[in-house]
């Protein structure tokens, strides 16, 4: 039996549970050309923005640099919160931010060699479970949150 769709409030902390415990998102980026590239990837949400790490020479690292553009989706098929934005290198990341990020994803990028960080600062979220959820779906939008 399909539940009953959430209110908008709901969702809203249902997704900003999901940002700050979940681990792992599955980060799509598209070269130049428009090639896709879709890869598992551990982040950081500091409440603004979420944060990656990944090999320079890897095609997400490739792809996020000259256009930045990047859709991610966190939770399953039938829980997703889905998220469009911008990436920007990160110059630094502070020693608190890097131990924060190493503390919650198991994963150290600074102990590795030309493993740059990204923050994401997201345009777009959506959230929904359900096909009775898809209606009301978006929770942010031109990065403003609408609940």
């Amino acid at each position: 039996m399909t539940p009953p769709p959430r209110t908008p409030k709901q969702r809203k902390q249902d997704t900003l549970r999901r940002l700050a415990h979940d681990v792992d998102a599955w980060v799509a980026t598209a070269d130049p050309a428009g090639t896709p590239y879709l890869v598992p990837l551990s982040f950081l949400w500091d409440g603004e923005t979420l944060l990656i790490s990944t090999a320079a020479s890897n095609p997400t690292a490739r792809n996020l640099r000259p256009g930045g553009r990047v859709r991610l989706t966190v939770g399953t098929t039938r829980d997703v919160v889905l998220v469009e934005g911008s990436a920007v290198m990160a110059d630094e990341v502070s020693d608190d931010v890097g131990d924060a990020f190493a503390a919650k994803t198991g994963f150290e990028p600074r102990k590795l060699r030309n493993y740059p960080y990204f923050r994401i600062r997201p345009e777009l979220i959506q959230a929904w479970r359900e096909a009775n959820e898809i209606t009301g779906r978006d929770l942010m939008r031109g990065g403003v949150w609408q609940v």
